[in-house]
């Protein structure tokens, strides 16, 4: 019975992931579009991010408990819960709030560019020019935090993920086959970087049940840099400092 719970639900976690990650995608494109034209700054850049993915974290359309005439008020009203880019208030099955004011949505770094003051100066100069033979791109990395919505198949997904990417195993009672031990053995190559690692190994322990999507995107910036954004490569973020 366990089992054929898991391929139900299952099922309906991974549709959900699969939304999440085109969720994603589009947000790292809105982000990077809107990082182009305002000067690279992280603010705007992170409220696109969270507006895209929005719908992966909380369907305000369906919650009565959103206030709003239209779908745009409710969207408002939704955003309004999470632009500070934390979990905190988030409202998942079987969600404590602990911990969750530390917790980001989206992580974002600007890969490039590396600006200096002369290319502030000379950003509307003709190409090539001394130093830079190519227009300054903006290339953003974005890690979502993706919240697993569906119970039960949120603990099994995080466990069984936890020992592919190489966080810890699990070979305590299956949940999927009671009369089995699991076999869920930490893999012994990482696949994510150790400070992803460290973040999903805290947001697991809380009982926070999420994945983290990667993605990324690049286009050519239409306003010059201003050099006091790119002080680091990374957004702040709760949690997430430079």
């Amino acid at each position: 019975m366990p089992l054929v719970l898991f391929v139900i639900l299952g099922c309906l976690q991974l549709f959900l992931l699969s939304q999440a990650r085109l969720f994603a995608q589009y947000g790292v494109f809105q982000a990077t579009r809107v990082g182009s034209l305002n000067h690279g700054a992280c603010t705007p850049m992170t409220h696109a991010a969270i507006l895209s993915v929005l719908p992966a974290v909380h369907s305000f359309l369906g919650d009565r408990r959103v206030p709003g005439a239209t779908p745009g008020e409710q969207l408002g009203q939704a955003f309004g819960r999470f632009r500070d880019n934390h979990y905190q208030g988030y409202m998942g099955a079987g969600w404590n709030s602990a911990g969750g004011d530390t917790e980001a949505l989206v992580w974002l770094v600007r890969e490039q560019p590396t600006p200096t003051l002369a290319d502030v100066i000379a950003f509307d100069q003709p190409l090539p020019r001394a130093g830079r033979t190519e227009p300054l791109r903006l290339e953003v990395r974005m890690v979502f935090w993706a919240p697993l919505r569906i119970p039960f198949a949120d603990w099994v997904f995080s466990r069984i993920a936890a020992a592919r990417l190489g966080l810890s195993s699990y070979t305590e009672q299956n949940p999927l086959m009671m009369t089995r031990a699991a076999d869920w053995e930490v893999s012994p190559r990482p696949t994510i970087n150790a400070r992803m690692a460290d973040e999903l190994r805290l947001r697991l322990a809380r009982g926070h049940y999420m994945f983290p999507i990667e993605v990324s995107s690049t286009m050519r910036m239409m306003t010059p840099p201003r050099l006091s954004e790119f002080a680091a490569a990374e957004c702040a973020a709760p949690g997430f400092e430079p």
